[in-house]
């Protein structure tokens, strides 16, 4: 018998249909999945589900979604209670509050009620993927995955399995990630992962300059969106220290050192490469191993790319936050 494309498309559930819930269910429906959003009882999950329809209405009109996102989304997602949303779903991400108590409540419930071969996610910001696992039946089918804020348009996502998760499930979540267009990390178990720990240390001195009265922060937000955080979109911390040269970062450390000795201390990996002699393009080797004689090719695409950067900011203008603060 020939099964219907309904009966072999895959079925997900998300659980907390909340703002990040509800965009991560945005983007999986949006992936051709069937999906099934849940929330504390099923009046609130009928809710959110008719919001996510509107905002894919807004987002189709200014060009944000394909033309016709809201009625993909309309037929591919549908309100549950937790239990029912579960059962038969293949992945089941939950998107509950930042809270350990709420999360294992929640997982130890899903679990429950899931296949005992559907994986588990959590879309955890900063707690032990470890912790959470004990309120998991079979563990070994739990992992992170971390979403950002907005899920439907942030194109990075953390995937954070912990010591007893299987390879299989890593891999069967990175093809199921990976059809939502997005981009995947495989980090390790560690309080902040990846993502929090670079942008919380980023805002504590970020707000140390604030405190010592160095710069106000519009000022600030000014100099990061302008110099070092224009070229993130296109190259992360180490293909910037490569370029930039690591005898340089080396020097420069030392430099810092003389007011703030221990806040930056020389990253003993860096000393390491400099003392080596890789110091980055310019001598073919650093952190990244870029080939010196792509050193002219890389300097291409990174001109191209801050001059296109430079033409859409313009395009867009200022942010609206911006235009408030200027008026005043």
């Amino acid at each position: 018998m020939t099964m219907t494309n309904r009966e072999t498309r895959s079925v997900y559930a998300v659980v907390g249909s909340g703002y990040m819930g509800g965009g991560i269910a945005q983007a999986l429906a949006l992936s051709g999945a069937e999906v099934r959003v849940a929330d504390v009882d099923l009046e609130v999950a009928r809710s959110n589900r008719e919001r996510l329809i509107t905002e894919a209405q807004q987002y189709s009109r200014e060009g944000l979604f394909p033309d016709h996102a809201a009625d993909t989304i309309a037929e591919q997602l549908t309100a549950a209670t937790v239990e029912d949303a579960v059962v038969g779903a293949s992945f089941i991400e939950e998107a509950v509050p930042e809270k350990i108590q709420i999360k294992h409540t929640t997982l130890a419930r899903i679990s429950a009620a899931a296949d005992p071969t559907a994986i588990i996610g959590t879309n955890t910001s900063t707690i032990l993927i470890r912790e959470l696992a004990e309120a998991v039946t079979n563990p070994a089918r739990f992992l992170g995955v971390h979403f950002s804020n907005p899920a439907p348009f942030i194109p990075g996502v953390e995937l954070i399995p912990h010591d007893h998760t299987k390879p299989s499930v890593v891999a069967s979540v990175e093809r199921i990630i990976e059809s939502t267009g997005k981009q995947i990390a495989v980090v390790k178990d560690a309080v902040g992962f990846v993502l929090n720990r670079l942008q919380y240390a980023l805002f504590h001195e970020a707000t140390q300059l604030v405190e010592e009265g160095v710069a106000t922060p519009d000022d600030i937000d000014t100099i990061v969106r302008t110099t070092f955080g224009f070229r993130l979109p296109f190259f992360g911390p180490f293909a910037i220290a490569d370029m930039a040269g690591l005898d340089v970062y080396a020097f420069c450390y030392a430099s810092l050192q003389t007011a703030f000795p221990e806040r930056f201390a020389t990253p003993q990996i860096l000393k390491e490469l400099v003392d080596a002699g890789a110091l980055g393009t310019k001598s073919g080797a650093g952190f990244l191993d870029i080939p010196a004689d792509r050193t002219h090719e890389l300097t291409a695409y990174r001109n191209k790319a801050y001059v296109a950067m430079g033409e859409l900011l313009r395009e867009l203008g200022p942010a609206p936050a911006r235009v408030a603060e200027r008026g005043r």
